[in-house]
């Protein structure tokens, strides 16, 4: 029994060895920051036994499978090339399109919607103006009030013949994957649901840590809804909700929608098991005033065509870079173009809540915000609810919003989708929503006990893992 017992160790401790030199091997291997590098070797080193299998499941960004999902193409419909604008006139408009990103287009309209009632109405009345069909793509799905009264308008569209999609990400929806009996009636009825990457079935191919965050709500393909808010109470409701989170959606219709159209398809094909079906519908007319791209992000994008395109728009800022985010835990490369921008003159300013929703997200900011704050950078800490609103004012020239929070996470590891709005209008309400928002916030960070900042210093090492 000692025999067996000490080659049992013996075999443990040669196969652990092998797992972590394979590990190491691949960290070193990949093209990662050092911060990233660093933070995976000392957690392996720290904690072997934890953070090995955790690599192997959740440290792998961008690796080839047979389940690897395809890269999203986004075709161009011959007869809307005439809606295209030419990249020469913008860098962010030129860097993107040099990554291979869809073309900016003329004749959008866009609307801002700043009220989580407004929202919800908006949203259900699209729901039941539609005729042929719905497409939703959500991260949080909840069941409760406000999702009960959309799946009943659902159902009642699938009755009538309209096709409708639902594509639900499981770690972000996990209590509805585990109580699937909830979508009975639903799916009796025609609604198509389906879960991005499954974990149980295939946890180490479909990537714990590589999430579907994307926001898309198409009607008829003609009528998107998108930006930061999920289907839950928390987001949006019926009525008003003193607890409900701070946050943005936008309305758009015009030619940059059947780009989104392409996103949800793609993704829709991967959890589904089936190949791409595009039905375009070639004979739609916009004439909206607004010029927008639409740029999809994460690992079934070739490259960091977004992360890139914040860089190189930070860098060339003239006037202002005003940010506002729900997670601040960036790059060094974001940091130190933050603070070269506020060097030239450039008013940078970062908009984000007092208290987030994650303890440690709130702790690994910190110490970047306090950097940014000794470096003349404004750092407003909201006080009203959660703020789960993302968007970003770049001079007077462009905005940003959708669903890609500032952080490591959401450039780098979850399936993301902006959109860039030129259009004076637009940038002109985010500006005046953005005042609002700093009136209502803290400015500046206060001096931390030793303590919490001894705290704030050991989760910053691991930051690049959150």
């Amino acid at each position: 029994m000692t025999f067996i017992y000490l080659i049992s160790i013996y075999v443990s401790t040669i196969v652990s060895g092998i797992l972590v030199f394979i590990a190491i091997g691949h960290i070193l291997y990949k093209k990662r920051s050092p911060n990233s590098m660093i933070s995976w070797i000392l957690a392996i080193f720290f904690l072997p036994f934890i953070s090995v299998p955790l690599y192997f499941i959740i440290g792998i960004r961008k690796r080839e499978s047979r389940s690897k999902k395809e890269y999203v193409k986004i075709a161009k419909p011959e007869k809307y090339h005439k809606y295209n604008i030419s990249s020469s006139e913008h860098s962010v408009l030129s860097l993107l399109e040099k990554n291979k990103m869809p073309s900016a287009t003329k004749n959008n309209d866009i609307k801002l919607i700043l009220s989580d009632t407004k929202a919800f109405k908006e949203m259900l009345e699209q729901i039941n103006n539609s005729k042929y069909s719905i497409d939703i793509c959500t991260y949080v799905f909840k069941f409760d009030k406000t999702t009960q009264i959309l799946l009943d308008a659902l159902e009642k569209k699938a009755k009538e013949g309209v096709k409708v999609r639902v594509l639900l990400d499981i770690v972000g929806s996990i209590g509805a994957y585990i109580k699937q009996g909830k979508f009975k009636k639903a799916k009796e009825v025609g609604v198509d649901i389906v879960f991005f990457t499954p974990i149980f079935k295939r946890p180490f191919q479909s990537y714990i840590n590589l999430r579907n965050h994307r926001k898309i709500y198409l009607f008829d393909q003609k009528i998107l809804l998108s930006g930061g808010m999920n289907l839950s109470d928390e987001y949006m409701g019926l009525e008003e909700d003193e607890q409900r989170w701070d946050d943005l959606m936008y309305k758009l219709i015009g030619p940059s929608v059947f780009h989104f159209y392409y996103i949800f398809c793609n993704d829709w094909a991967y959890a589904k098991g089936e190949k791409n079906n595009f039905d375009i519908d070639q004979s739609l007319e916009f004439d909206g005033s607004d010029i927008v791209q639409v740029v999809p992000s994460g690992p079934d994008i070739q490259v960091d065509a977004l992360y890139e395109t914040l860089l190189n728009a930070i860098y060339n800022a003239k006037e202002r870079i005003w940010i506002v985010t729900p997670y601040f835990v960036p790059s060094e490369n974001i940091i130190q173009s933050l603070i070269i921008a506020k060097h030239k003159g450039v008013d940078v300013k970062l908009i984000t809540p007092k208290h987030s929703n994650h303890l440690l997200a709130d702790l690994g900011r910190s110490p970047y915000m306090r950097e940014l704050n000794s470096a003349g950078v404004e750092v407003m800490l909201y006080r009203g609810n959660m703020l789960h609103a993302k968007a970003i004012l770049f001079d007077s020239l462009a905005g940003m919003v959708g669903s890609v929070n500032f952080d490591n996470r959401s450039l780098f590891l979850n399936y993301e989708v902006v959109t860039f709005v030129y259009s004076k209008r637009v940038v002109d309400e985010l500006e005046e929503w953005m005042r609002s928002l700093m009136d209502s916030s803290n400015k500046g960070m206060q001096k931390p006990s030793k303590v919490r900042e001894t705290i704030e210093n050991i989760v910053k090492v691991f930051t690049p893992l959150l």
